[in-house]
This record gives structure tokens, sequence and C-alpha cells, in this order.
């Protein structure tokens, strides 16, 4: 009988010891992957922003049409510049008004609401761009300031960071996790077996080959409730992504996306990894019959 036929049949015995255990793994890796998921998503934005070279130049109030007129002229002559649109005061009020529905802000007159040039630049060095751009607007008599956005890129860099260390701190709790349950249960599968392996040992098996199937019924642990996890994470993935406010989307110049697949095929090696290694670690010590 093959190591994977003797791994089935045990498995198949107690299949209940073995469903807790996938159980608990699942849980342990669902905390894991959310904390990842999160992570892939706000580095998405961050790029996005920083990839996408964007600036408002918000005009003074005594801004003269021709003034504004030159600096179109002079922006859309700029090397990298892709667009270059004019929202005066009133389209900036009715935006904001149809985007909040506050009826205080419909109430403001148009003048509290600045007018603005909003300018793209292409994508290919947009950030070195956009700054010298900038620089330059900014000392223009008819601009009040220029905003680029790039505070923002630098406070999601701030959150990424962070998030990637919560994430590191949670594959650590995970791996201890991990190793703990499946350890506990390939030990309490061996007590179980331990006529078994007594027979075994006593027609000259090697604890090698007693080990083996223990061993697969530890990886198969180990993958089985990573692949729960990303399967559960997947559900609820999907109805948050089916709730998703498309004018968000819009706002953060993208779309929730999920687990890029290599992250999680890493995630199902990675517990069947520690399933194997957590069963292999503790039959070692148990095996000297």
């Amino acid at each position: 009988m093959t190591p994977i036929e003797r791994a089935w049949r045990g498995s198949r015995n107690d299949w209940r010891l073995h469903l807790l255990s996938i159980f608990s793994v699942a849980v342990a890796f669902v905390c894991l992957a959310s904390a990842v998921l999160v992570v892939v998503n706000v580095h998405g934005i961050r790029t996005r922003w920083a990839e996408t070279g964007r600036a408002s130049v918000f005009l003074k109030p005594d801004a003269t049409p021709e003034q504004i007129d030159q600096i179109q002229k002079a922006l859309r002559a700029t090397p990298g510049v892709t667009d270059v649109r004019h929202v005066s005061s009133e389209d900036a009020r009715r935006e904001l008004t149809s985007q909040k529905g506050d009826d205080v802000l419909g109430a403001l007159p148009a003048e509290a609401f600045p007018a603005s040039l909003e300018v793209r630049v292409a994508d290919e060095a947009a950030v070195e761009r956009v700054g010298k751009l900038a620089s330059q607007l900014q000392a223009l008599p008819a601009v009040e300031s220029v905003e680029t956005y790039q505070s923002w890129s630098e406070r999601l860099g701030t959150l990424l960071r962070g998030g990637v260390t919560a994430s590191i701190v949670l594959a650590l709790v995970v791996l201890g996790a991990v190793v703990s349950v499946v350890s506990s249960t390939i030990r309490l599968a061996l007590q179980r077996r331990r006529i078994e392996v007594e027979i075994l040992k006593l027609v000259g098996a090697t604890d090698s080959y007693v080990r083996r199937p223990f061993v697969l019924e530890g990886a198969a642990q180990g993958g089985i409730g990573a692949a729960a996890a990303l399967a559960l994470l997947a559900v609820l993935y999907g109805i948050v992504r089916g709730n998703f406010d498309s004018e968000l989307g819009v706002m953060l110049g993208m779309a929730p996306t999920f687990l890029p697949w290599f992250v999680c095929a890493g995630m199902v090696l990675l517990g069947g990894l520690l399933g194997a290694a957590a069963a292999y670690g503790s039959l070692r010590r148990l095996l000297l019959v």
C-alpha cells in the first residue's frame, strides 16, 4: 500500500479530527489573507495615484479670462500634458453638490467654490513632470495654489508600510497556529493508530515508512485549510465588490481587486509546507517505540 493510500485511509477513519484541524487552519489563514488583501489594494491605489500625473490648478477669484486662456494654451503646449480642463466656479459647485447631495452646499453661492484647471500628464515620469509644473504654475499671478495629490500618495505609503508590518506579524501568528494545530492533530492520530504503528515496526517497517502518511496528512490539512480560507475570502470579496460604489472607484482611480493568483498559490503552498513540517517535527519524538 502506497503512502498516499495509507494517508487517505487514515484520514477517512479520523475525518472528524482532520476536519477540525482544517477548520482551525482556515481561520488562521483567513486573518492572514484578509490583511494581505488590504495591503494589495492599498498598494494598487498608491501606485495608481503615483503613476497618474494629475494636478489641480486653483485660480484666484480675480483671474481674467485672458489669463486663464494663456495658462491653458501654455499647458497644452507643454510636453507630456495630455489634457487640460477648465472647471469654473459654477461647474465646481454643480459637481460637488451632485455627488454629495447636501442642501447646505447647494445653498452656497458659486463664488464659494474656486475655479480650477484640471491637468493630466502622461504616465511616463508623471511624478517629476507634475512637480516641475506645479512649481512653475505657482509663480503665476492668476494662480492661487496647485494641488498635486502627492501628499495623499505619501500618506498611503505610510499606511502601506503599517499594513506590511501587520501582515508580517499575522504571518508569524499563523505559522505558530498552523504548527500547533497540525502537530496536535497528528499526535492524536498517531495515538489512535498506535497498535497499527507498533505492528508495522515489529515486521521491520522503518520510521520513515511509518512517518510518510502522517506527513502527507499534515500537508493536506495545511493546504486544504489555506484553500478553504481563500475560498471564504473570495465569497466575502464578491459581496463587497457587488456593493462597491462606482463613484468611489472613480475617485480612488481603481476598483477593489482580489489577491493575485501567485499569492493564492503561495498561501496554499505555505499551508501545505507548514502542515508537513509540523507533522514531521511532532513525529520525530513519538516514533521511538
